[in-house]
C-alpha cells in the first residue's frame, strides 16, 4: 500500500509541516505486475503476503477486481502489509520509505506449498521485493516443469546470487543491468557488453529498458534495440511493471520474443503517458489498438 502525502515542501529534519492531502493507492511490484499482465489478457494467479492489518482485505480485494486467483495470497498474522510512505513535495522531488512487512515473509514453504500452481502455469513472472531465497526456490520449481521463467530483477538485492540468472528471461531496467553486470551502459556496444554478460552468467535471453530509447534485446545471438513509441511522458510510475506482465502474457500466447516485445513497448508506452502506477496500467484492446497505429515498431 503506498501512503502518498502531499505538500508544498518536505520538512527538514526536525520540522513538522503541514501536508496538504493523503491518498492510499495499492502498489507493490508483484501486485503491478500481475494487473498488468491481467489487463493484458492473462489469467493471473499471485503467490504473496499481506499482513493481518486494515490495508490487507483492500489490497487482496483490489487483486480480485482485477480478476487474479488470490489462493496464495496468504495474511502474516502480526505483521503489517508491506507499505511506502510517499512524501511529495510541489516541486515533484519526494522522500519515499519502503516498509516491506509481510512481504519479507513470503517463504520457501509458501512456494512449495503453491507448486501446482506454478507447475501448471504457462510462464513465471518474479520481482524481487520479497526474499531472494523464496524466489530462487519458485524459479526451481518452474523449471523442473519446464515452465517458461522471467525475471524482472527489481530491486537488485545487496548480495547478488548468480542462481538468479538461471531464467528464460532477465529484464532489468539500465540502471539494474548496471548493477549487476557490472557495466556502464553509455553506449550502444557498452549495452551489448551488458547483455552478453547476464547471458554468459544464465539467463538464455536478456531485454534491457532503456526508458525513451526503447528497449535492447539479446534473443539467442542477437542484438537489436528497438525503438521506443513516441509519447508524452506524463508519469513513468510502473513503466517497467507493465512492460513485465505484457510481455509475459505476449510470450506464453505466441511463443514469439520479438512480436513479445512490440507489444510490451506499447503497454509500456501506455503507462507512461498516464498518471499513476496501477491506474495507469493499459488494458489489451488500447495495446493492440496502439500497435494498429504504429505498425512500423
Amino acid at each position: 500500500m503506498d501512503l502518498v502525502v502531499r505538500c508544498h515542501q518536505l520538512p527538514k529534519r526536525g520540522e513538522t509541516r503541514s501536508a496538504i492531502s493523503l491518498s492510499e493507492i495499492c502498489g507493490g511490484k508483484g501486485a503491478n505486475q500481475a494487473i498488468a499482465a491481467a489487463r493484458a489478457g492473462g489469467h493471473v494467479a499471485m503467490i504473496g503476503r499481506v499482513g493481518d492489518d486494515a490495508f490487507a482485505q483492500s489490497m487482496h480485494s483490489n487483486l480480485e477486481q482485477a480478476h487474479i486467483d488470490c489462493e496464495s495470497v496468504r495474511m502474516t498474522s502480526q505483521q503489517s502489509s508491506g507499505m511506502a510512505i510517499v512524501s511529495v513535495e510541489d516541486s515533484g522531488e519526494n522522500s519515499i520509505l519502503v516498509i516491506p512487512g509481510a512481504n519479507s515473509q513470503l517463504s520457501i514453504d509458501d512456494v512449495r506449498q503453491s507448486a501446482a500452481i506454478i507447475q501448471s502455469a504457462e510462464c513465471l513472472l518474479l520481482q524481487l521485493e520479497t526474499p531472494v531465497e523464496t524466489a530462487i526456490e519458485a524459479i526451481a520449481i518452474a523449471r523442473q516443469a519446464g515452465v517458461r521463467v522471467i525475471l524482472n530483477p527489481a530491486p537488485v538485492p545487496t548480495h547478488w546470487t548468480e542462481r538468479l540468472l538461471q531464467v528464460d528471461l532477465i529484464c532489468p531496467n539500465q540502471s539494474e543491468a548496471e548493477q549487476i553486470s557490472g557495466v556502464t551502459i553509455n553506449t550502444v556496444a557498452a549495452t551489448e557488453q551488458a547483455a552478453q554478460s547476464l547471458r554468459i552468467r544464465g539467463a538464455q535471453h536478456v531485454i534491457i529498458t532503456l526508458g525513451s530509447r526503447g528497449v535492447a534485446a539479446l534473443i539467442d545471438d542477437r542484438f537489436q534495440i528497438v525503438p521506443a513509441l513516441s509519447v508524452s511522458v506524463v508519469d513513468t510510475t510502473a513503466a517497467g511493471d507493465a512492460f513485465a506482465g505484457a510481455i509475459a502474457v505476449r510470450w506464453a500466447e505466441t511463443n514469439d520474443l520479438q512480436e513479445s516485445i512490440r507489444f510490451a513497448s506499447a503497454a509500456g508506452a501506455l503507462a507512461v503517458s498516464r498518471i499513476g502506477a496501477q491506474p495507469s496500467l493499459p488494458v489489451r484492446a488500447e495495446i493492440l489498438q496502439l500497435l494498429s497505429d504504429n505498425p512500423h515498431l
